[in-house]
């Protein structure tokens, strides 16, 4: 079993609400210092943003459909990098996965990578659950082709749903140890956080980080 406190080291503590204030960031960030979470995530509009030392700033990009060109998405990259992030999660465009292009698919990751140049982090949300087994696979290894330093499930806002253990297992397997595995979207439990680390997550996006840690007391 994991601990609290490096259950809590795992989690980007997310803020993605549309409608979300300066204030509600504000509080967000005093909370993810409270909690001790790694990182917090928030919507790019809401950069910059001020954190105490140690806890590092998430935003997104495409976000949350991904149906947008490759270009926009770097350029909404490189302009969240430049405003003080230090991880961006790019939504992929679900059309080309499921479509079978997956050339194209990698040349807009490498796109958004070359916007997030090292030491920044690269996630790549592949909305799984949108997904087959074998669109999973190959949209990972596109990832991983692409220079991407993590994988990541969903955005938590797709119908077909969110993380899933059976997709988190797929994408470690994918990725071997080489990549990291961002499970995200419908984890509400110390239990559901437990499975998806259980299953090879490396990091967890979670909105109910206060209850799920408040759990592991």
């Amino acid at each position: 079993m994991i601990t609290r406190a490096e259950l809590a080291q795992m989690i980007d503590h997310t803020l993605l609400k549309p409608e979300s204030t300066a204030d509600d960031v504000a509080a967000l960030v005093t909370e993810a210092a409270d909690l001790g979470t790694y990182s917090i995530c928030i919507s790019p509009s809401q950069l910059p943003v001020e954190v105490p030392e140690g806890l590092h700033i998430a935003t997104v990009v495409g976000f949350p459909s991904g149906a947008v060109k490759a270009n926009i998405k770097a350029a909404e990259a490189a302009q969240a990098v430049a405003d003080g992030a230090e991880e961006v999660d790019m939504v992929i465009n679900i059309a080309l996965a499921k479509q079978g292009l997956f050339d194209e698919l990698k040349e807009e990751i490498a796109a958004v990578r070359a916007a997030v140049p090292a030491p920044g982090i690269l996630k790549v949300i592949i909305e799984s659950a949108a997904l087959t087994d074998e669109e999973i696979v190959a949209a990972c290894e596109a990832s991983e082709a692409a220079g991407a330093d993590f994988v990541k499930t969903s955005t938590g806002f797709h119908p077909a749903g969110g993380a899933s253990t059976h997709a988190v297992a797929l994408m470690r397997k994918t990725v071997g140890d080489r990549l990291g595995v961002k499970a995200s979207g419908g984890i509400r439990t110390a239990a559901d956080a437990q499975a998806m680390v259980d299953a090879g997550a490396s990091r967890l996006g979670l909105s109910a980080s206060r209850s799920i840690l408040e759990e592991m007391k």
